[in-house]
């Protein structure tokens, strides 16, 4: 036999096991100072960069994202699911012969599904190649996924082209799937093995298999109505023109969808909801963990918490990140006390101003936009020089203890005023407590 080159790329299908011992031998050579000509210039590209960020080509295991169980339940909610059933069918093998995996990650290389034989999943969980793993060049290096997010393009590495030596017995084929009226990354498909079950065809299927997945996409957006559709409408949750009402003044807090009838919400899924509602680029799980339940916030929870939304109240809320629904007119009563008061409609304001906002939450979070939105319709009676809007404000569960506003009311009305018998009275009880 003819001595193997690193640079025959040919062989890798001809002879895998004998080009797959040339490789290693120039990646030996290539990490010792001396690159070899085996390996282009933007796979020593990639290599440097994925150096420079921590991975040790000698024992580097992935970053985890998410648990198992964690990063499934992301893959239901994700966008990719309704092509997944699809992309199996055309490339997956769970037979007890199969070799090789079908992977579909997120568009950061976080793997949110894989599928293959009994034998496959337990060769890949020996490099902790599962759900929740982060395939990307920061997770575990050069890699076809990696190559495919970096290059936006179809990639596939071989043996020791990957940087971390577990992963010379392996074969890698994958390609980005977009969205396919926005151009918009959704994820990445790659097909895994070992490094004798590739073929010529491999690179050939998997773009098959994205075409595939970008035609169902646009197909699925077309039946919803279009481009529209699959950027932020139907397509994707809610239906166009839906509102949704939050009530979360007082200690019910509820929510009404077109005007249908009041679903009585959790206090918990309330706080949630009031979150979602204050910030329109979304949060993470793990940010609204954190906003909830502090350094204990565990991301599972508001997963399933999320779930439970959605049951009650349909497919409102959209995941990675969390955040409501483009389709969807989000209004909520706080809101509108806040609009009222941008307008300078204080009267309209204070009228709206039933009760604080969440008022059993002992959330930080929901504290601060309680007290925000408090101060703002205080400061605002204080400032109007209305003795009428004072005595109304004074008169509120939140504005009785307002001494500021109290003193404005019993310096505005005359001495006759039986408003100002009142601003006097609340004045002396709250001077008595505060003496207390």
């Amino acid at each position: 036999m003819r001595h193997v080159l690193a640079s025959d790329l040919a062989l890798r299908f001809s002879a895998p096991r004998e080009y797959a011992k040339a490789l290693r031998n120039a990646h030996d050579a290539t990490l010792s100072g001396t690159p070899d000509p085996a390996f282009t210039p933007s796979l020593l590209e990639s290599w440097k960069r994925s150096l420079a960020l921590g991975i040790n080509p000698e024992q580097h295991r992935p970053i985890h994202r998410h648990e198992v169980a964690e990063a499934r339940a992301l893959g239901r909610e994700h966008r990719l699911a309704t092509v997944v059933p699809a992309l199996t069918q055309l490339l997956a093998d769970e037979s007890a012969a199969g070799r090789h995996l079908l992977i579909v990650t997120d568009h950061q290389g976080e793997v949110l599904w894989r599928l293959g034989s009994a034998s496959a999943l337990r060769q890949a969980d020996s490099l902790e190649f599962v759900e929740g793993a982060d395939w990307s060049e920061a997770g575990i290096g050069t890699n076809a996924i990696s190559e495919a997010l970096i290059t936006g393009d179809a990639a596939q590495l071989f043996s020791a082209e990957h940087l971390v030596r577990t992963h010379h017995e392996w074969a890698c084929t994958a390609a980005p799937i977009r969205d396919p009226f926005t151009g918009e990354l959704l994820g990445v498909l790659d097909v895994s093995g070992p490094i004798d079950s590739v073929t010529p065809d491999s690179m050939r299927m998997v773009r098959c298999g994205v075409r595939l997945a970008e035609e169902l996409l646009r197909s699925a957006g077309a039946v919803a109505g279009g481009p529209a559709a699959a950027v932020g409408t139907a397509g994707r949750a809610g239906r166009p023109g839906s509102t949704l009402f939050l009530r979360l003044l007082g200690d019910k807090p509820t929510a009404e969808l077109d005007g249908g009838r009041k679903v009585p919400v959790t206090l918990r899924r309330a706080e949630i909801l009031a979150l979602l509602a204050s910030r329109s680029q979304g949060w993470s799980a793990e940010e609204l963990a954190y906003q909830l339940h502090g350094e204990d916030g565990a991301a599972a929870t508001i997963r399933t918490e999320m779930h439970r939304i959605r049951a009650s109240l349909g497919q409102l809320v959209e995941a990675n990140p969390y955040r409501f629904a483009e389709a969807v007119k989000v209004v909520s009563d706080a809101g509108l006390v806040a609009e009222h008061l941008r307008a300078g409609r204080i009267h309209d304001a204070v009228a709206a101003y039933t009760g604080r906002l969440l008022n059993r939450s002992t959330t930080l979070a929901v504290e601060l936009m309680r007290d925000e939105l408090d101060q703002a319709v205080a400061s605002s009676v204080r400032s109007s020089g209305d003795p009428e809007l004072l005595a109304q404000w004074c008169s509120t569960d939140m504005g009785q203890g307002d001494s500021e506003a109290a003193l404005a009311m019993a310096r505005l009305a005359v001495p006759g005023d039986p408003r100002f018998q009142l601003a006097r009275a609340r004045l002396e009880r709250l001077n008595r407590e505060l003496g207390s």
